[in-house]
């Protein structure tokens, strides 16, 4: 029977930054590679579990709809990656003088960079156990010489939500020699967590190289977060990570399908080089929607089960004119999510392939993902692999395992799958704002993936990681 222990995030333990660079000619490196933890699932859930699963399945889904709807030649740096249980991936950075080393997770959905702030740090109704422990991990500022508040006149000072909008100043007294506000503060949305706080110009360091005047969010408060580590924004904006550090593109490679708080990491890759990586294959990224702008969107021009072309009508696979349909890949989202049209296109076909299998409607109704197959006295299975066909003819396949949760019993002879991808609640085949299809990191463990900043598209390869 599994730990019951796996199912709470267990207080990170920082681990050093392993850099793997070579050296340009002023010593500064080409890469910057860290390590990367990931936060992912067991590949055999026992039936205690079902309730983490279910709960995951709503936050997934809570994510998904946030991210539809909500408003919301310096050298490669390399560093680790470690999975986390409530899955995602982490990896440590350092801020300010002298530095203070935090976990941050991996986030290509997001794009704003803030971490657990001051002492006075409350996380209210969050699902990590040292949520309310004075011993939880917090960026301090007034440790730091080179902590600085964002003057709300700099041009860094705007809407995380729009940021192209410029927050208003508070007015001055006309008759002061100096008026110098600081920049109002913020608030995040992630599923149905938020985030708030002020924003702080800081220092991050890497060996070899320090990155001044850096915007770092401040989060003083904290409510429904599943994980005590900050956030790293890796998406399209001008508070993202990877454009503060003038990299042209970010690699990474995701091991764990675990969830589980493992110390196996994988790697992050920050490269200031430019040009093909060998061995990847290449699909550019789409023009965002404007209400969008955020998120990579890829060219997708059909899906299959196993052999089947499913024929996926075009208005779901593109984004529209009125910022509806397109498929967007997210590092930060556990699950993958469809569309209700799509989700049933795609279920119809898995359940005529394994229609020799038994469904269990007794997981699905416990864990909130289907379909659910029992494979009970089954000494061999088969599942179809879901394969993603993307603009300029190269596809992603997902082995077919790897878009099942499996369910084991407590007699280990008991052995159930589900379909793991999430759908809107609602029957309705309506067509919904946003992007139809989400890309979660789950379906893309075990590939080197690049995101080509200066390029604009997106690298893979299948790999062990």
């Amino acid at each position: 029977m599994a730990s019951s222990t796996w199912l709470l995030l267990s207080v990170f333990t920082l681990f050093s930054l392993l850099f793997l660079a070579s050296s340009s000619k002023d010593n500064m490196p080409i890469t910057i590679t860290v390590p990367l933890t990931s936060t992912t699932y067991k590949n055999k859930l026992s039936t205690e579990d079902m309730t983490f699963v279910k709960h995951l399945a709503s936050a997934s889904l809570s994510r998904a709809h946030r991210l539809k709807y909500g408003k919301a030649a310096s050298p490669p740096v390399e560093t680790s990656l470690f999975p986390r249980s409530y899955g995602g991936h982490s990896f440590p950075l350092s801020f300010g003088t002298p530095s203070q080393k935090q976990s941050f997770l991996v986030d290509t959905g997001s794009h704003v960079v803030w971490v657990p702030c001051t002492t006075h740090y409350t996380c209210t109704n969050c699902s990590f156990s040292n949520a309310n422990s004075k011993k939880l991990p917090i960026f301090n500022p007034k440790n730091s010489t080179t902590s600085k508040s964002l003057d709300c006149r700099n041009p860094k000072c705007v809407d995380p939500s729009s940021p192209d909008a410029h927050l208003k100043c508070p007015p001055c007294n006309r008759n002061s020699k100096h008026c110098s506000h600081a920049c109002p503060p913020f608030t995040l949305h992630y599923g149905t967590g938020e985030s708030s706080g002020y924003f702080l110009l800081e220092n991050l360091h890497f060996p070899g190289k320090t990155i001044h005047n850096f915007l770092l969010g401040c989060a003083t408060s904290s409510a429904r977060q599943p994980t005590s580590d900050g956030y790293a924004g890796f998406g399209r904006s001008i508070f993202s990570l990877p454009e503060q550090m003038g990299v042209k593109k970010f690699a990474y490679c995701l091991n764990s399908h675990d969830y589980d708080d493992t110390q196996n990491s994988s790697r992050l890759i920050f490269d200031y080089r430019d040009g093909d990586t060998k061995g990847l294959s290449y699909t550019p990224f789409l023009k965002n929607p404007p209400n969008w702008p955020v998120y990579y969107y890829l060219g997708v021009k059909d899906i299959m089960i196993g052999k089947k072309l499913l024929r996926i009508p075009s208005k779901y696979l593109a984004p529209g004119f009125d910022d509806s349909g397109g498929v967007v890949i997210d590092s930060g989202f556990a699950v993958g999510y469809m569309a209700r049209p799509v989700y049933k296109i795609v279920t119809d076909e898995l359940k005529r392939q394994m229609s020799r299998y038994r469904r269990s409607q007794e997981a699905e109704e416990a864990v909130h993902f289907a379909p659910c197959f029992n494979f009970t006295g089954h000494k061999s299975i088969k599942i179809p692999d879901l394969t993603y066909q993307f603009t300029g003819g190269i596809n992603m396949v997902v082995a077919g395992e790897s878009n099942f949760l499996f369910i084991g019993g407590e007699d280990d002879e008991t052995s159930i799958a589900c379909f793991y991808m999430t759908t809107d609640i609602t029957q309705s085949l309506e067509f919904t704002p946003g992007p139809s299809i989400i890309l979660g990191n789950s379906q893309h463990v075990d590939y080197y993936v690049e995101y080509d900043l200066k390029n604009e598209r997106l690298g893979f390869r299948q790999q062990t990681c």
